[in-house]
């Protein structure tokens, strides 16, 4: 403030990191009455209901069962093994299909292509059991 004597002159020549004296303000200052002013915008509720907006769904699987079926189908196309995750995504799309809030076409998506999946790493196994002369 202009007129008011510096009480520390040397507080531009120190190091940044020179200890300096702190002061912390808490709160609102009092107004000239003594009474601090109060934010009566807000008000607290009395409801101990929760709010709509703020209820948990449960996660969607039947974009899960569809995504592992897309990569056991393409799995499939090349080898044997994909099974494991088909069998996943024809388990995880019957699941998608009985939930009401799951999405049905998806779901009935994620089926097929995991059926077709399975089947095509059965063809791959039956061919490769047959070939090395497992099976006859």
């Amino acid at each position: 403030m202009p007129g008011v004597p510096d009480p520390d002159p040397q507080r531009y020549t120190r190091l940044p990191t020179a200890p300096v004296s702190v002061q912390r303000e808490s709160g609102p200052q009092p107004d000239e009455t003594g009474f601090t002013a109060q934010d009566h915008d807000w008000q607290p509720s009395d409801s101990t209901s929760t709010p709509t907006s703020r209820v948990r769904r449960e996660p969607q699987l039947a974009p899960w069962a569809l995504l592992s079926a897309i990569v056991a189908l393409f799995a499939s196309l090349f080898v044997g093994w994909g099974i494991p995750v088909a069998i996943v995504s024809v388990i995880a799309a019957i699941m998608s299909l009985r939930r009401p809030e799951e999405s049905r076409a998806l779901s009935v998506w994620a089926l097929v292509l995991g059926l077709v999946a399975v089947l095509y790493s059965v063809g791959w196994l039956l061919w490769a059991a047959f070939r090395f002369g497992w099976l006859g």
